[in-house]
């Protein structure tokens, strides 16, 4: 075979310019110059949708009262099998089995903070480390997505190791902006209030430390990594005592259809064994 038919054949293959900067066959230097720049200088590939509040409002309403479990079934059912269940690990800081405060349905709103590669602050005085600290918290892990949060919000954070990112005030605060629940592959701090104030939160651990000296936000309302799975921004998060799971958007409504069923079908079978038994009928059964 001829080398020109070759170079033909294989002109896809990754091959460099002159300038030593990658280039696909055919391109010019100049565009793949700039490309490449544009990839160093760093690049998402998974878009963020944007959706109004009536909207993120209309497919809430699909999901109330919907369990994990529901869910589950639902995706299943669309194909969606082994898919949005974070790890076990992660669950409800407190429950309520009476009234079941603790369970939530929200829509994703996330964060990101990573470790800090940053010093310590080392030994000073506590006047120069109240202002290295509140510097920190000002310019380096500070809470961007604050602006974001609204009714209905699921605050999803990934974050450092036994990092305090979120403790008993600022879970507060963002519940009285509207959101709904939070849930974090890490940790949280000030446990006992949070738990008093009966704030919805999903973590896996515990944690001591404040966020100077040891994180810092990398991205707000960007696609992380929560409990091993991906949380898009706009995605169905739904929690509650047998841990949490997270429904991509563009599933929701045949996701949640499925789920009623399941629902509405394991309420009835439950409510005729109560009636055999002669057992009152409580918060899980009443339709």
């Amino acid at each position: 075979m001829r080398a020109k038919t070759l170079i033909s054949i294989f002109c896809f293959f990754l091959i460099t310019d002159v300038a030593g900067n990658p280039a696909l066959c055919g391109s010019a230097p100049q565009e793949t110059a700039a490309a490449t720049a544009d990839l160093r200088a760093g690049k998402n590939f998974i878009p963020t949708p944007v959706r109004g509040e009536a909207e993120d409002l209309k497919v809430l309403e699909l999901f109330k009262g919907l369990r994990v479990a529901d869910v589950v079934d639902g995706m299943d059912a669309v194909g969606l099998q082994a898919i949005g269940l974070m790890d076990p690990d992660i669950r409800p800081l407190w429950r309520d089995t009476e009234r079941f405060r603790h369970r939530f349905v929200g829509i994703a709103v996330t964060a990101r903070y990573v470790p800090t590669q940053l010093p310590p602050a080392g030994r000073m005085s506590v006047k120069d480390y109240d202002a290295w600290a509140g510097d920190w918290y000002d310019k380096i892990s500070p809470e961007p997505f604050a602006p974001l949060i609204r009714k209905g919000t699921a605050l999803v954070i990934e974050d450092a190791p036994d990092v305090g990112t979120i403790g008993s005030y600022n879970i507060l605060e963002w519940h009285k902006l509207g959101c709904v629940g939070v849930v974090t592959g890490a940790s949280a701090r000030d446990t006992d209030e949070i738990i008093l104030e009966q704030v919805p939160l999903y973590l896996k651990r515990t944690a001591r430390g404040i966020r100077p000296g040891r994180n810092e936000i990398e991205s707000v309302n960007r696609p992380i990594v929560c409990g091993g799975v991906l949380v898009i921004p706009g995605d169905i998060i739904v929690a509650d005592g047998d841990g949490v799971v997270v429904v991509p958007r563009a599933k929701a409504e045949a996701v949640a259809a499925y789920a009623r069923k399941i629902l509405d079908q394991d309420k009835a079978g439950r409510r005729d064994l109560y009636k055999e038994m002669g057992r009152k009928e409580d918060a899980s059964v009443k339709k």
